[in-house]
């Protein structure tokens, strides 16, 4: 009996360890991601209010993309994804208390630093059949020439779609979109 004492303990010892702290770390994880928490930095705040008017809130499909989404590499690569998350949160903060008053956030330049640091399969993760646009043959050109790219020609999707989201606009309106396909 005493053979299989030590063992058990260590188990006991090691899920009563393990669940509260996976159980705080998965719940900081997941109170940190959402955009609500983004805006509670008076920095962060215009950003929201922008990402609320956008496509990537307000879309025929009801879709909605996060700042998580666009930000943040593809959650299944976890180690880089996290440290992602981390250095942005950092980073964030940092920005947060040394700022002398929410005038110093200059959203212009954030806003050309971030668009620089995005990579196609940011955008991939959502937007996946772009290479099938009926109705659309230009698109379909444009995005098979940034999916499948001859050598040196290599494109971003942000270098077009340079302008969805964080355009400062106090509501959104679907009427002066052409959404819908025409048949």
């Amino acid at each position: 009996m005493k053979k299989f004492l030590k063992p058990t303990l260590l188990i006991v010892f090691g899920i009563v360890i393990a669940f509260p702290l996976f159980s705080m770390t998965y719940y900081t994880m997941v109170r940190t991601s959402t955009p609500q928490f983004c805006a509670s930095c008076h920095e962060i705040q215009w950003a929201y209010n922008t990402w609320k008017t956008s496509t990537h809130v307000n879309n025929m499909q009801g879709f909605v993309a996060d700042c998580m989404d666009c930000h943040l590499p593809a959650p299944h690569d976890t180690a880089n994804f996290f440290y992602m998350k981390t250095m942005h949160g950092l980073k964030d903060v940092i920005a947060h208390f040394m700022m002398d008053s929410p005038d110093d956030y200059d959203h212009a330049k954030n806003r050309r630093n971030a668009y620089a640091s995005f990579k196609n399969d940011q955008c991939l993760k959502c937007h996946r059949n772009i290479e099938n646009i009926p109705y659309k043959r230009g698109a379909m050109l444009a995005h098979k020439q940034v999916l499948h790219p001859m050598p040196g020609m290599e494109k971003r999707c942000v270098e077009c779609h340079y302008d969805l989201v964080h355009n400062d606009r106090t509501y959104y309106d679907y009427n002066n979109l052409d959404l819908l396909a025409k048949k």
